[in-house]
């Protein structure tokens, strides 16, 4: 499922990576609320219209799976549904608020399961394997702005269902927002890491084994046992057993919400 996605914390990073309408009672934000919950008015005068928000959405995001939020612009989209950039204007103020539109959008493609099936523990467990899902899917939402930005009908129903998940397991108002920011932000994490090596191997034309195989020699002949003891010795161990990086992390950052609800003394 997608409900996931809107909830990853984004403090950390600075204005300029991130693109969304302001919040807060702007104009570019209201405009968005009345085009995410279908208040707008219809136009009182003028041709009918012969095209939908809808439509129009779902063009940027093709568009922005395809390029990125670099390649997406008003024009761009009206070029691949095929009509005049200033037609769109009629239903989309601007990219601002097309932006918030294509984030609700993504967030109701999938109908989610009941998160708090199986208890909340494996509720989670599914937000995060989703949260990952849904950023690899659509690598653009990793530079959304989701603390900044307009909430849609469908962004609200995921997060009532998160908190519905973990409701009554003995945390506070305050930490159970704190726990979807913690699970969601580690698979925003982990996504990033696979979407910049899925980029490097573009850029460079290498796979990830054959640039190990090109850069390990160039390395090897600096690794000495007395300069660096601990990377030496696991660089030489060819029965290391490596692990999925996502599901050890994954199991840690659970195994730590778990001790918290048992300090609580309510059962999982």
């Amino acid at each position: 499922m997608y409900a996931n996605v809107a909830f990853y914390d984004e403090r950390t990073m600075t204005e300029h990576q991130t693109t969304s309408a302001a919040f807060g009672g702007s104009a570019a934000a209201a405009r968005s609320m009345e085009l995410l919950w279908g208040t707008k008015p219809p136009p009182s005068r003028g041709r009918k219209p012969g095209m939908t928000v809808d439509r129009i959405v779902a063009a940027a995001i093709e568009v922005a799976d395809a390029e990125g939020l670099d390649g997406l612009s008003m024009r761009r989209v009206a070029d691949g549904l095929g009509v005049g950039t200033m037609s769109l204007y009629r239903y989309v103020p601007s990219k601002a608020e097309l932006q918030d539109l294509m984030l609700d959008a993504v967030i109701g493609d999938d109908v989610p399961s009941p998160l708090g099936s199986g208890g909340w523990r494996a509720g989670l467990e599914r937000l995060a394997r989703s949260s990952l899902d849904g950023y690899l899917r659509h690598p653009w939402l990793l530079r959304m702005s989701l603390t900044r930005g307009a909430m849609g009908p469908n962004q609200t129903a995921a997060l009532d269902a998160v908190l519905r998940s973990i409701d009554g397991i003995g945390l506070s108002g305050g930490e159970q927002m704190a726990v979807v920011q913690l699970v969601t932000g580690y698979a925003h994490g982990v996504a990033q890491q696979l979407v910049d090596a899925t980029q490097a191997q573009q850029h460079s034309g290498l796979s990830d084994e054959q640039f190990r195989t090109e850069f390990a020699p160039l390395l090897d002949e600096h690794l000495t046992a007395d300069r660096f003891p601990a990377l030496e010795k696991l660089w030489r161990n060819e029965e290391m057993g490596w692990v999925d990086p996502f599901e050890f992390g994954l199991e840690r950052v659970l195994d730590g919400i778990e001790t918290l609800v048992a300090a609580r003394g309510v059962a999982s």
